[in-house]
């Protein structure tokens, strides 16, 4: 609870200007820190244990085939309505997905479970990929869906490659919802999810994204400032709160795929694919920034695959639940972290690289063992493959809370039945996707 007073505190008395990228902390980014804030207050849970449980609960149903009469899992894939986990399962197999769009909305699990997007909104349609005019944003084109007040679900009208001149800043309640195109985001700025809630991001294309000068950008309808220059990430969430990023695939972008800091939580990453990156997620900003102990995120049903370097994720202070992947390559580590964070581990495949050097899956940082021992970093389930090995930490006989009432992962034996549909979905209307 320490954290969390800090981090409501923070969003008080501290002016993160350099560090946000906003160039004049004025009333209008005050608000929004504030809203944030408040946000974060209810999001947080103080029994983390309790989302953890609900979700393997809801893979057990799927893996067996006990929700809705759907298949067992481990058999040949035959059509494109086989869904292999429960997020998929929610909506995947409705031939009218496309006229159903917003129940996607009623699909999350996890930490990022209660994120609604643009729920109840209108659907906004983007039918121009240019971004030419970053203080008067052209009608049709994503930066202009993003900007306004009220809650959206915004799609695509075809398939679009979407040069960002500067970084994409966001208000909240909005779904940018990629099914039915191909869309990508791609060799120019990348998302900004700066104090903003409820947010969902499914089924783009993000990479090759560049760091951009900054300068005027609009932030809202009501509102424009000047920004500094930004790092290069594909997503960027700023004291964000209840977010889901879910079929993402991203790759090769300047700086990190998702960045995760300052008081951001209430988050689900899944059924995403990865390749092609050195940084890939970063869970924490610095090791001087313990407002993050509020940070509370689901890593699930994810592929880190080709090229990838470390960080899946580097995690400082808060809460990772890293449920249910597949770790098929990795050069230096795969899970990391500093500053205490808690993580637990469950279910997950690992496959070490042939370097027999880079066989652990963990890596501590700035801290002697006398120190980073009593971490809580915990494997349950894991399926380690070519010598990979998992370091725990921790009171031996730490238990989570619930002991009675906990739900055992499925094993890492079924990652690649729950991972098989990960990252960017090929849908296509009045057939299920």
């Amino acid at each position: 609870m320490e954290g969390i007073r800090f981090c409501f505190l923070f969003f008080i008395f501290s002016v993160p200007t350099i560090e946000a990228n906003i160039a004049h902390y004025d009333e209008f980014w005050q608000k929004r820190a504030e809203e944030a804030k408040s946000s974060a207050r209810v999001a947080y849970r103080s029994k983390p244990e309790e989302v953890i449980n609900q979700l393997n609960h809801e893979v057990h149903l799927t893996v067996t085939g006990r929700r809705n009469n759907t298949r067992k899992l481990h058999k040949k894939y035959n059509g494109p309505c086989m869904t292999t986990n429960p997020i998929d399962q929610c909506w995947r197999c409705d031939r009218n997905w496309a006229k159903n769009r917003q129940k996607l909305a009623e699909c999350a699990q996890g930490f990022g479970r209660k994120a609604t997007g643009g729920k109840d909104g209108k659907i906004y349609v983007v039918t121009d990929p240019s971004d030419n005019d970053m203080v008067n944003p052209k009608p049709g084109t994503l930066r202009h869906a993003v900007i306004q007040l009220e809650p959206l679900w915004i799609i695509f009208e075809r398939d679009m490659v979407i040069q960002l001149a500067q970084e994409l800043i966001m208000t909240g309640n909005k779904t940018i919802d990629g099914r039915g195109a191909q869309v990508h985001i791609a060799h120019g700025a990348g998302l900004t999810l700066q104090f903003v809630q409820n947010i969902i991001l499914h089924s783009l294309k993000i990479h090759d994204i560049k760091a951009a000068n900054g300068g005027i950008i609009r932030d809202s309808t009501t509102h424009q400032g000047f920004r500094t220059r930004s790092d290069g990430d594909g997503i960027s969430l700023f004291g964000a709160v209840n977010v889901w990023i879910d079929h993402i695939s991203m790759s090769n972008c300047q700086d990190g795929l998702i960045d995760l800091v300052n008081c951001s939580t209430a988050v689900t990453i899944s059924n995403c694919h990865f390749t092609h990156h050195n940084d890939v997620l970063l869970f924490g900003a610095s090791d001087t920034n313990p407002q993050d102990e509020i940070m509370q995120v689901t890593v699930v049903f994810t592929h880190f695959g080709k090229g990838l370097v470390q960080r899946m994720p580097r995690c400082r202070f808060g809460f990772a639940h890293i449920l249910n992947n597949d770790y098929t390559h990795w050069l230096m580590y795969a899970i990391g972290g500093s500053s205490h964070p808690t993580i637990l581990c469950q279910g997950n495949r690992f496959v070490a690289p042939a370097d027999r050097n880079a066989k652990e899956v963990t890596k501590r940082t700035h801290a002697p063992e006398s120190e980073w021992k009593h971490w809580i970093w915990k494997s349950d389930g894991d399926l380690l493959t070519n010598g990979a090995f998992f370091v725990q930490s921790g009171d031996p006989g730490h238990k989570f809370k619930m002991t009675e009432d906990m739900i055992s992962p499925k094993p890492g034996s079924y990652v690649s039945s729950l991972t098989r549909f990960s990252g960017a979905l090929n849908c296509v209307e009045h057939t299920p996707c």
